[in-house]
């Protein structure tokens, strides 16, 4: 391994984009000896492939995932936020040293990292770990498409598809949009300066 350290973990999250739900990370410590056949990044792979890749990586590596809330979120900023995420699923993990997609580290990470930018294509563990977090977030979207029908989270993820705009305004704005991205943010205000 790189510079003689053993546990290298691949980190990467989901999420930035959608107008709803949480933003969710993964770390994933590859066996370099049993890496799954057709690793590569989430986006080239359909749901089936992505859902079969996931499962193998729980079996054959190390991986932790965790989220940042809504509500962290807006507290913080999507930046933020994600980071947050990340530097939860390293803490669960505990590797010698972290690659990270993009060109930016969150701060106060447990150990030493590395940013690697268009990371998903370059780091077989950051791709590992970009379909763990997929993955983990599409089941919540999921779940919380059953809790609140007709914005198609199950298809869309809470990414602003002309359906979800739609259900919108059809339906309104739920406890799990993110007010402060600006579509959510103009129906909010909308819809308080009609009731005045």
């Amino acid at each position: 391994m790189a510079q003689g350290l053993g546990r290298i973990a691949g980190v990467d999250e989901v999420g930035r984009g959608p107008l709803a739900g949480p933003v969710v990370a993964a770390a994933v410590i590859l066996d370099p000896r049993d890496i799954p056949e057709g690793l590569r990044d989430s986006k080239t792979l359909g749901r089936g492939a992505r859902e079969r890749l996931a499962a193998a990586l729980e079996d054959r590596a190390e991986v932790a995932w965790a989220l940042a809330t809504v509500a962290e979120i807006e507290a913080f900023n999507i930046l933020q936020a994600g980071f947050l995420a990340m530097r939860r699923a390293l803490e669960a993990l505990r590797p010698d040293l972290a690659l990270v997609d993009g060109n930016r580290l969150p701060a106060a990470l447990p150990c030493p990292a590395l940013a690697v930018v268009k990371g998903d294509a370059r780091s077989l563990s950051i791709a590992a770990a970009s379909i763990v977090a997929k993955v983990r977030r599409d089941a919540i979207m999921a779940d919380l498409a059953a809790a609140h029908p007709g914005y198609g989270w199950e298809r869309n993820a809470g990414y602003p598809t002309l359906e979800h705009r739609k259900a919108l305004h059809r339906l309104g704005v739920t406890p799990h949009h993110r007010r402060s991205f600006a579509p959510i943010r103009n129906i909010l205000c909308a819809e308080s300066f009609s009731t005045h």
